[in-house]
């Protein structure tokens, strides 16, 4: 049988085998590595495969370690680890209840806002999720919502952080499109080719993020006129509204000035997405210190969190490399190149087709699993074909926001499920976010159809 046959039957079956084992519930990292490095064997055997090839993770693991804009990531998370500690999301869901209470829907519509103000100063989906699972469902509950609508909209506004910048997986995905849509350029010839950077995706996500969130609140809006029983007022008593416009300013100025100074830097060409990153690292710790909420313990519980999370994040990207070394050698890049080129429908064949296996992706598996598994097999081909970087990085964006809210596992409906009282069933937690995975497939088709909502915004600033 002819090799370059065989390497491109085994690189499918170590893709298929991959979501498999991680099912069964194995480690990602190592799932992603082991089950390469088998394959790699096994190729080896075959004559498809040369294990001096490897030699090459040292150098890009250091890579990694020392890439300056990847160091955002870190810095980030610290500043979202820390504004949860500071209570800014208590007073902001708190205040704005009381801001809305009076119209119907009014109270779903606020932790909607709050979400989306939440998502633009600390971009930590988890620790969203369940500071407004442990205020906002309460509330809802008593007020009564019907609580399939209340789970929805908490979950769905806790996965904005997904899209709105400063968002982790922009990050990532802008280091590594950057890096392809290089190598493609030059592989055409072009030798000068137009820098792909984060700001980019940064001002990219800015007016899908925006849309999301209207989005959001239209159905809230839609669901108070066609079923007012699922979202009734909650008026503010008289005595609780004499100080409320000195409550929102309060509530609403330091998450406003922090979101200034990061994304109107970034945004603005004043500082790089790294630069950012350290002036809302340092500013979410002065908003805790005046809080009175900043001390040693905290601190150091906050740090000992951020690396937590970014060693994760790394180990899987690290596991990621092996796969993607081992699965381009084996021919896995000739195969998917051969199999997107080929398909019905050209360039929008090809780039729908790839948004399906993400949006089934997500049910299985997580945001980083994904984009460090599908980004470096499909991004080559469809740059190749001619696709926007920055579009496909907004599509993949709001593709991947979906895997938060998808049953079984979307960690969204996890994290809610842990704070959730034992009256909220984990079937009524899933049946209330079917409607917003419906509204995100609407903002993926508006996004197909009209491109520009991704692509102008970084055009007027950067180009």
């Amino acid at each position: 049988m002819d090799t370059v046959l065989i390497g491109e039957v085994l690189a499918g079956v170590m893709f298929f085998g991959i979501i498999g084992v991680l099912m069964l519930g194995f480690p990602v990292a190592f799932t992603l590595a082991g089950v390469s490095l088998i394959f790699g064997l096994v190729g080896l055997g075959f004559g498809v495969f040369d294990p001096s090839n490897l030699s090459s993770l040292a150098p890009r693991y250091t890579g990694f370690m020392t890439n300056e804009v990847l160091v955002a990531v870190p810095l980030f998370i610290f500043m979202g680890v820390m504004l949860e500690r500071s209570k800014i999301a208590e007073q902001l869901l708190l205040t704005m209840g009381k801001l809305f209470g009076n119209m119907r829907g009014g109270l779903g519509a606020s932790v909607i806002l709050v979400g989306a103000l939440l998502a633009a100063s600390t971009g930590v989906v988890g620790a969203t999720v369940v500071t407004m699972g442990l205020i906002s469902l309460p509330a809802m509950t008593r007020a009564g919502y019907d609580p399939k609508l209340a789970c929805g909209v908490i979950c769905a506004s806790g996965t904005l952080g997904q899209i709105i910048p400063p968002s982790t997986v922009l990050i990532f995905m802008g280091d590594m499109l950057s890096g392809i849509n290089a190598q493609v350029q030059m592989a055409k010839g072009n030798f000068a080719p137009t820098p792909v950077s984060v700001g980019d995706l940064f001002a990219g996500a800015f007016l899908p993020g925006l849309m999301l969130v209207g989005l959001y609140l239209a159905w809230i809006f839609i669901k108070a006129i066609i079923d007012p029983e699922s979202c009734p007022a909650t008026p503010v008593p008289p005595e609780q509204k004499k100080h409320l416009a000195r409550e929102v300013v309060t509530a609403l100025v330091p998450p406003l000035l922090l979101i200034i100074a990061v994304l109107g830097s970034i945004l603005g060409g004043i500082a790089t997405p790294t630069e950012a990153a350290s002036v809302g690292a340092v500013g979410a710790t002065i908003l805790a210190a005046a809080r009175w909420r900043l001390s040693l313990s905290v601190l150091r519980d906050v740090a000992v969190s951020a690396a937590s999370i970014t060693s994760m994040v790394f180990i899987i990207l690290f596991g990621a490399s092996v796969f993607s070394i081992v699965f381009r050698l084996m021919g896995g890049d000739n195969l998917v190149h051969e199999l997107l080129s080929g398909l019905p429908g050209g360039v929008t064949g090809a780039l729908i087709s790839v948004m399906l296996v993400m949006f089934l992706l997500g049910f299985i598996l997580d945001t980083f699993e994904i984009i460090f598994i599908v980004i470096p097999i499909t991004a080559p081909v469809l740059f190749d074909l001619g696709v926007d970087p920055v579009w496909l990085g907004i599509l993949v964006g709001v593709n991947l926001q979906m895997s938060f809210l998808t049953p079984p596992f979307g960690f969204a409906l996890f994290y809610l499920r842990g704070v959730a009282p034992g009256a909220i069933s984990t079937s009524m937690i899933y049946r209330g976010v079917v409607p917003f995975v419906g509204i995100q497939i609407l903002a993926i088709a508006l996004l197909f159809i009209f491109p520009g909502i991704a692509t102008w915004l970084p055009a007027a600033i950067y180009r």
